[in-house]
């Protein structure tokens, strides 16, 4: 590809204003002819089932809510879940992600969309959506692909990325009996007007457990009419 084709620049500029960056550091070829850059960048991909198992098996987040510090997400699943929250205009789609976890980070490698039914302020998954989201896995591991479903993601077009007391019940639940579990909101308008992916990673403190009071990590404007619902709940979530 010419680096100076509208289409290049177009796709550097997105990279640098996503903080896309490649895993791998420096790239040195070697001997076999692949670069030590793009073989570490590739390792990130791989999933090693013996480790997962192992680390599902010792569920270290039981212990440690803030166990979780870091989220990595892939430009494909990224962008797939973009063009999907922007599809859907001002109702709220949804879909679910795919990858592994390494140490205390979540790795997201993939994302497939729901049919679910959304409206303007809230997405509900019904029947079919659950029987399309086991019959997808399934055949994703027919297909070598044995990553597991790591979380869910959802728009909030035009209110910003926080979880409502709908989401934060849906994510306590799934925590309960997913774990590892990841809830990712996306607002498509904010992301289309700042040219940057409006975006947020949360998961819900488990029950009982009462967060030091310490002040929200980063400014956003809410609309009015989701600000009661937000301050409501804002206790429940750690982002």
């Amino acid at each position: 590809m010419d680096p100076f084709s509208s289409s290049a620049i177009a796709r550097q500029t997105w990279e640098l204003e996503n903080s896309i960056i490649a895993e791998g550091g420096v790239d040195e070829t070697g001997a076999s002819g692949q670069s030590s850059a793009a073989a570490a960048s590739d390792s990130i991909f791989f999933y090693d089932e013996v480790a997962q198992a192992k680390v599902q098996q010792d569920k270290p987040w039981v212990n440690d809510p803030h166990y979780f510090k870091r989220v990595k997400i892939s430009a494909l699943a990224l962008l797939k879940m973009v063009v999907h929250s922007r599809s859907g205009g001002t109702i709220e789609v949804m879909g679910l992600m795919q990858g592994k976890t390494d140490g205390d980070a979540i790795i997201v490698m993939d994302a497939f969309a729901l049919p679910v039914e959304g409206t303007e302020t809230r997405v509900n998954a019904q029947a079919d959506a659950y029987e399309y989201m086991v019959e997808y896995s399934q055949t994703n591991k027919q297909a070598g692909r044995l990553e597991n479903v790591v979380g869910w993601y959802h728009s909030h077009p035009g209110y910003g990325c926080w979880l409502s007391g709908i989401d934060v019940s849906t994510q306590m639940l799934n925590q309960q009996y997913q774990e590892p579990f990841l809830a990712v909101v996306i607002d498509p308008t904010r992301t289309v007007s700042a040219g940057k992916v409006e975006i947020g990673a949360f998961r819900t403190y488990p029950d009982g457990y009462k967060p030091a009071d310490e002040p929200i990590s980063e400014y956003q404007t809410i609309p009015l009419n989701k600000i009661e619902d937000f301050g409501v709940h804002c206790k429940q979530v750690t982002s």
